[in-house]
């Protein structure tokens, strides 16, 4: 039997069955069973609600040892998953569990003589193909939704951070979420991933990854079953200066640096192309730089660790070899730019900052998904919504500007499905999260409009007599 490793170097000895094709189609046909009969989703919202608060509760009860396995298997700084993934996912579980109780049909005015109406109903066996960036996170953006509203899911996690979900699944079980209702598949793209998206029995299905992949799920689904495919994919997001910007002070520079370099920049909405106006660009500049020289590569488990180490070899040579493209093309690398020895076993790509990079190079198009940021500038607002706007992606932005009515406009302007203003924040789970473009189509992964990418509208019509 085929085994997965978690990320080379991080966790020892740890292996994991990798799921087949033939496994996957043995589990979405239990899943099918369950659903239809009706042991959870033919209970009241509220008590599977319920289930989810426990589960919820089980996690925080779980929570050193889930931040743990996410630490080891992604190279997550600990402190990020202590203090943000894991309690992130936790929330999650624990507001759509509460929400589902407000998920309605409408009504409509058709006229004397007639009812007409809508409601939701779930698929039936649904899908999700997770990213390893945020394992747990991302794993809660779409078990909470999905099963709040009657589903059973069958989530295959990426093949080198499975053990969080893995644990989560366990967990499920002990809320009393009844077995079969939540799936949990680790095990190859190629493989366990081609045939979740070619199964026909799954009715819908929500991946997290890159746009290459994304393009693949699209095409099995459409020679398949025409299933729903709701995608959240890569991203090259711009941060907006504008010269007032300075008023907001460390401020700016802290959140600037977070957007850029949080989780080693290993994160789709991570702001990698900073565009700053001409009269603060030095200043700025100077600043950023500083900022960015101080933060500290270590060893994940550290909790004064800010940068851990890219997800493989791979992923750290593919980085540099467009590093030293832009250089070789005219580009200045001001930090950076180099693979730096930490932790053995480990690939730590340090932070990276260029400028006065040619508009064709491809570092400024393409997502590298790693510490690397580019600054260009700008001198008058429709310029920097030329440069913001040229690229295939459209996930996320920022704009920082003190002038409000600016700050609006050009948010508007902007192509991208979720623009923050004079912060770096993708919103909280009230509001929704999704891209446009090759950032992704199709769902919508918070809010209660997240519901919608797991159930499908009916129209009944009623004749009245009498």
């Amino acid at each position: 039997m085929p085994l997965l490793r978690p990320r080379d170097g991080s966790a020892g000895d740890a292996q994991i069955p990798a799921t087949s094709a033939a496994e996957v189609a043995e589990h979405t046909c239990a899943a099918e069973a369950v659903f239809h009969s009706g042991v959870w989703s033919g209970l009241d919202p509220r008590e599977r609600a319920a289930a989810l608060l426990r589960l919820a509760d089980l996690m925080e009860r779980d929570a050193d040892h889930l931040a743990a396995l996410e630490c080891a298997d992604a190279g997550k700084p600990l402190r990020e998953c202590v203090e943000n993934d894991v309690p992130g996912a936790i929330e999650s579980v624990r507001w759509f569990a509460e929400a589902v109780d407000k998920l309605t049909g409408q009504s409509f005015p058709a006229g004397p003589g007639v009812l007409a109406l809508t409601e939701r109903e779930p698929y039936g066996v649904v899908a999700a193909i997770l990213p390893w960036n945020y394992p747990l996170a991302m794993a809660a953006w779409k078990i909470a939704p999905a099963l709040a509203v009657g589903n059973s899911l069958v989530l295959k996690p990426a093949d080198t951070t499975p053990r969080s979900v893995l644990h989560v699944e366990k967990l499920a079980l002990e809320a009393g979420i009844p077995t079969g209702v939540l799936r949990v598949l680790p095990g190859t793209g190629a493989e366990a991933g081609e045939a979740l998206a070619r199964d026909p029995r799954i009715g819908a299905l929500s991946f997290t990854g890159s746009t290459r992949t994304g393009r693949r799920i699209l095409t099995a689904a459409a020679e398949t079953n025409l299933k729903r495919v709701s995608l959240e994919m890569g991203g090259k997001s711009p941060q907006i200066i504008f010269a007032d910007a300075l008023v907001y002070g460390e401020d700016l520079i802290s959140q600037t640096i977070e957007s850029a370099f949080l989780t080693a920049g290993q994160n789709c909405t991570a702001g990698s192309r900073i565009l700053v106006h001409t009269d603060i660009a030095e200043e700025f500049t100077r600043r950023f730089v500083a900022a960015a020289s101080a933060l500290v590569l270590g060893d994940p488990e550290d909790l004064d660790t800010d940068i851990g180490p890219v997800i493989g070899g791979g992923a750290a040579t593919r980085m540099l070899a467009a590093v030293e493209e832009a250089r070789a093309a005219g580009a200045r690398v001001l930090l950076g730019g180099t693979e730096v020895p930490v932790v053995e076993g480990g690939h730590y790509v340090a932070p990276t900052v260029l400028d006065r990079v040619p508009a064709e190079a491809r570092i400024l198009r393409e997502e590298l998904f790693g510490p690397i940021v580019t600054i260009q500038t700008f001198t008058d607002e429709a310029e920097a919504i030329a440069l913001a706007n040229d690229t295939p992606y459209g996930l996320a932005a920022s704009v920082w500007s003190a002038q409000i009515d600016r700050a609006i406009r050009v948010s508007r302007a902007v192509r991208a499905g979720v623009v923050s203003v004079n912060s770096y924040s993708e919103g909280d789970l009230t509001s929704p999260f999704g891209g446009w473009g090759e950032s992704g189509f199709g769902g919508v992964e918070k809010s209660l409009r997240a519901f919608e990418q797991w159930t499908r509208e009916k129209a009944i019509w009623v004749s009245l007599h009498g």
